[in-house]
């Protein structure tokens, strides 16, 4: 537990998602999803970091700041040599993630122990590594997450020893996802059995598509609730919904699609999360950039460019000087966020943005939703690369998201 700093990031977290009356239907919505946003969301990051990375054009100069998630694209972003990483997060068990993903690159012996800890995250030989080579270099609040007891009483470290991206939300709506499929006669790791993208489709065409027509499965895509796993809050749920006019299970059913069948599984290791749990097995498997063999001493050698911050965004870039920046990756985080927030938001990344800067977001739906809600003085220093977007969009292999959206700053 970090209970020094869990309290102002809780505040900071319901500012974003709080909009309705307590005891509304929205409102209640609202509170249980802020309530489950306390502990682990993400395991993985689900923003492709190949489109990222194309997307950013990060030079050595440039000094990146981004919202830290589940930590992977951070340490990704170092292959492209950046100057330095700012990440921030509201969320105190990705921030101890990410710390403890730092120390395991500076300081486990070798690749093979690296990619044991988080390519598998699996093995009894992962709690060991971390007592002897990790640990040592944490800070004191790192540390006492990191052994501290989950809700039925076991150290968290423990998690990389039975299967770590099985834990938080998202890894915990994954195991739903799989249950409720298997209660209906599919294993969702039948996927994985395929060779080509075209047995891809078969399986999914045959197995997973006709899931959406079974009226419970219908019921549960219309309860907000039940895509909290997803780390999306109610008015992020409204938007996803009015994506499709047929509603949010159509709107699911199309992005597990293009999931299944838009990318080999070769090269896709979301498809490899969603379907196996896990990332593959063997010296061919995907992976993301930072467990590769050929980034690792890269990584390695850059971990100290990093900071990661357990702030606000919009308090960090009011921190920074005017023209300080060169890259913002937002991910969805904005889809959460009222005017005036939004407005905040811009302010200040205009204010610290150079010439040239870049910012990175996604969203639910697909339109990009800044027009009409920040204000037009702000938006027109920046050129909206709408052809792009909409190439990064349709290759952003993890599939979740509406839109990928790459502003740029003008002249």
């Amino acid at each position: 537990m970090l209970p020094q700093s869990k309290a102002p990031a809780n505040r900071a977290v319901r500012g974003a998602v709080h909009r309705h009356e307590h005891l509304s239907k929205q409102g209640l919505l609202e509170r249980a999803f802020t309530f489950a946003f306390r502990g682990l969301v993400y395991a993985q990051i689900w923003e492709d970091p190949e489109v990222d990375l194309e997307a950013l054009a990060i030079t050595p100069d440039a000094h990146v700041v981004t919202i830290a998630s589940g930590g992977c694209n951070v340490l990704s972003y170092l292959t492209a040599n950046p100057a330095r990483i700012t990440a921030v997060d509201l969320n105190t068990a990705h921030i101890a993630l990410n710390k403890l993903k730092l120390a395991a690159a500076r300081h486990l012996p070798d690749h093979a122990a690296f990619h044991r800890f988080f390519g598998e995250a699996n093995r009894p030989e992962n709690v060991a590594a971390y007592e002897t080579y990790v640990r040592p270099h944490l800070d004191e609040p790192t540390r006492r997450y990191w052994e501290g007891r989950d809700l039925i009483g076991r150290r968290r470290i423990g998690g990389f020893r039975k299967g770590f991206y099985r834990k938080g939300l998202l890894g915990g709506f994954i195991g739903a996802a799989h249950l409720v499929a298997k209660l209906h006669g599919v294993d969702p790791r039948e996927m994985l059995e395929a060779r080509s993208i075209e047995e891809q489709r078969a399986i999914f065409d045959a197995r997973l598509a006709p899931m959406f027509d079974r009226k419970f499965v219908r019921w549960l895509c219309d309860q907000p609730a039940s895509l909290f796993g997803l780390g999306i809050p109610p008015a992020q749920y409204e938007a996803l919904a009015g994506d499709d006019p047929q509603g949010i299970a159509a709107v699911l059913r199309h992005r597990l699609e293009k999931l299944a069948c838009d990318f080999a599984l070769t090269d896709n290791y979301f498809a490899w999360q969603a379907f196996g749990r896990g990332y593959g097995k063997g010296p061919a498997a995907p992976l993301p950039p930072y467990l590769l063999a050929e980034n690792y001493e890269a990584v390695r050698d850059r971990v100290d460019r990093v900071e990661v911050r357990h702030v606000n965004m919009c308090d960090y870039l009011d921190g920074m000087l005017d023209a300080s920046l060169d890259r913002y990756i937002l991910l969805d985080a904005q889809d959460w966020m009222t005017h005036a927030v939004l407005t905040r938001l811009w302010t200040a990344i205009t204010r610290t943005a150079k010439p040239g800067a870049r910012v990175l977001f996604r969203t639910a739906a697909a339109p990009t939703l800044l027009p009409g809600r920040v204000p037009g003085a702000i938006l027109d220093r920046w050129d909206y690369r709408e052809e792009a977007s909409l190439d990064y969009t349709r290759r952003d292999r993890s599939a979740i998201y509406g839109g990928v959206h790459l502003y740029v700053l003008k002249g």
